[in-house]
């Protein structure tokens, strides 16, 4: 038996580059990155950033290079695949990419459906030089996107055990 399986949740490095092949096929690439926290054998906490690189082909291709951008949360699932070629000098290079099979998209950035805490982590604001922080910035919600946050104030004779449908 054999499995070649990737799954990663991770910001955009950069916005998708969106290209098509002379076949008339739409491929886009785009680079991720995901970080990883541990704490060291002292107990001080450590993080590292890995950078990956990922393919999309067809209508998949067509969604990324529409709908997202720098810094958006994202979640790729995959395989791995290796590949050769040469480059202008004529030297052989090779390169491991991640094979896009499915995509799902994380909150939207900037309002229109961004419903992330005030002081939640802006996935806009990627800062790979910032490994203290995971490479994030945080900000604040302006007011305009807070204002198209749902309330939901609810007391608490609203809500009751027999409502409850499990």
């Amino acid at each position: 038996m054999n499995l070649n399986k990737v799954m990663l949740i991770g910001h955009l490095t950069a916005d998708p580059e969106l290209r098509t092949t002379p076949s008339g096929q739409a491929v886009a690439t785009v680079g991720v990155a995901t970080n990883r926290t541990w704490k060291d054998k002292s107990g001080i906490q450590q993080q590292d950033v890995q950078f990956h690189n990922v393919v999309l082909w067809g209508r998949q291709a067509e969604i990324v290079g529409q709908f997202l951008k720098k810094g958006s949360l994202v979640y790729i699932e995959g395989r791995l695949q290796n590949r050769t070629w040469k480059d202008n000098q004529g030297q052989n290079r090779r390169t491991t990419e991640i094979v896009c099979e499915t995509v799902q998209f994380g909150p939207r950035l900037g309002g229109g459906g961004d419903f992330s805490a005030p002081l939640a982590k802006n996935p806009g604001s990627f800062d790979p030089a910032s490994k203290a922080r995971g490479g994030m910035k945080e900000e604040r919600v302006s007011e305009e996107q807070e204002e198209i946050m749902p309330q939901i104030n609810l007391d608490e004779d609203d809500i009751r055990p027999e409502d409850i449908p499990f």
